[in-house]
């Protein structure tokens, strides 16, 4: 009996610091750039940042909220559930590329992101924007208002920003997947380290 206590014992003092359940939680508000469309479990981004903070020991739990195909409105239209299940520290906010494949109202867009980060700041939690691009298909004028958008929003609402989340992936054909929208396993490692430059900062 006093052997089994002196092994618990000891092994409550080999736990490293962090390791213990988190009590932090990081929730990622997107669409299929997050959610891991046309990959393996495991494989997106979103999964990658789970592994770095376990393994740094980071104390943070990571909840992926999202769904493919979503779009800002959606998003605002769940944040409040998601609010109210998870009271997350930090809400990472991925949304936005489906608004503008659509050719939505930029408007539009803006008040629903500005109203995303409202609740999320009044919940307590910090806001992370991830900027977006879309190719030029309905012209220069609307491609250059909807990018222009998250450093707006992010300098007007003193949020931090993750400038594009697929710098260095949209435009390199080895990353992406067949449907040149979608990064594949190999482009997951690149978003992650986009976002992890900047969220580092906020942890």
């Amino acid at each position: 009996m006093i052997q089994r206590a002196f092994a618990i014992v000891f092994l409550l003092l080999s736990v490293p610091a962090g390791a213990e359940e988190s009590d932090r939680t990081i929730v990622v508000l997107g669409d299929s750039l997050s959610s891991g469309y046309g990959l393996g479990a495991g494989q997106s981004w979103v999964a990658i940042l789970e592994d770095r903070l376990s393994a740094e020991a980071y104390g943070y739990r990571v909840v992926n909220a999202s769904i493919a195909g979503d779009t800002s409105s959606g998003g605002l239209a769940r944040l409040p559930r998601l609010l109210e299940l998870h009271e997350p520290d930090i809400v990472i906010i991925e949304l936005g590329g489906n608004d503008g494949l659509r050719g939505q109202p930029v408007g539009a867009l803006r008040q629903n992101l500005e109203a995303i980060i409202g609740l999320v700041a009044a919940a307590g939690a910090e806001p992370l924007l991830t900027g977006i691009q879309i190719p030029p298909n309905y012209g220069p004028a609307y491609t250059d208002q909807f990018t222009a958008i998250y450093g707006e929003l992010a300098a007007a609402l003193e949020v931090m920003l993750v400038d594009f989340l697929m710098d260095g992936v949209a435009l390199n054909p080895d990353l992406m997947q067949d449907d040149r929208m979608h990064p594949n396993v190999l482009g997951q490692e690149p978003m992650f380290e986009n976002v992890w430059a900047i969220l580092q900062e906020m942890l």
